[in-house]
């Protein structure tokens, strides 16, 4: 049993903020801003894609919830929501959730994008066709 479901059977304390049916979310106990919350399904999924559609539904509206509760209550100017998938894009805890850093304006966190890649950006039309068929 991962980590979250030992969480979400209660077999380890976690900071509560929301529980729904189908989810729950709570503090991060590494957090990288003041609020950094996870939301994740009651029900096991190791990532987003092997989530059914009803399950997503659920968790998306509850990821919605979190984020506003958030940012009300701790009077955040805004918020980044992140959902890393396999282990090679950062997944920690094989347990589909959503990590939501609320955003201060006096805050020095920086949140960046690699840089474009230029090798990549010519073969767009390559890429696309790849995609599609």
């Amino acid at each position: 049993m991962c980590i979250f479901c030992k969480i979400v059977q209660g077999e380890i304390p976690c900071y509560k903020i929301y529980e729904d049916e189908n989810n729950i979310a709570f503090l991060d106990i590494s957090p990288r801003t003041k609020g950094h919350s996870l939301v994740i399904p009651k029900k096991h999924s190791d990532t987003l894609d092997s989530i059914s559609q009803g399950d997503y539904i659920a968790l998306s509206l509850a990821v919605t919830k979190v984020a506003h509760l958030l940012k009300s209550k701790l009077s955040a100017d805004g918020y980044n929501i992140f959902c890393n998938n396999g282990t090679v894009a950062g997944q920690e805890v094989p347990h589909t959730h959503f990590h939501i850093f609320p955003r201060f304006a006096d805050n020095k966190i920086k949140m960046t994008l690699p840089p474009i890649l230029e090798d990549i950006k010519k073969n767009l039309s390559e890429i696309h066709k790849q995609i599609i068929s």
